[in-house]
């Protein structure tokens, strides 16, 4: 498959629903789950020193859910998903900052 014709391909199989999930209804409420998607592609293609002709593509996807409409006696509202592991990793991120931060304050206050 050429790589135009790929690409052309992925582009089209993008729409609403890889975002948004297919409705649940229990006990009167409807939850519709929404997910962010992210892609990319890219392709080449070339000729060697024997002149044989080569070309490649690939294509990346990533989904993460990020909440959900919920539907109940006639009002909707955006209930947010919680991501965990984000969350944890945020906190680490700053931790691991505020240690450094605060041993490189502690170095310049000892070398007065």
């Amino acid at each position: 498959m050429k790589i135009e014709n790929l690409l052309a391909r992925a582009r089209d199989s993008f729409d609403a629903k890889m975002v948004f999930g297919e409705p649940v209804e229990k006990d009167g409420v409807t939850v519709i789950p929404a997910a962010q998607i992210a892609g990319g592609g890219g392709g080449g293609n070339g000729d060697d020193k024997q002149g044989r002709r080569g070309e490649g593509g690939g294509l990346g996807l990533i989904a993460r859910p990020v909440g959900a409409y919920v539907i109940k006696n006639g009002e909707v509202w955006w209930q947010p998903a919680i991501d965990v592991n984000r969350i944890i990793a945020t906190v680490g991120a700053v931790a691991v900052a505020g240690l450094f931060v605060g041993s490189r304050l502690l170095r310049r206050g000892r070398g007065k």
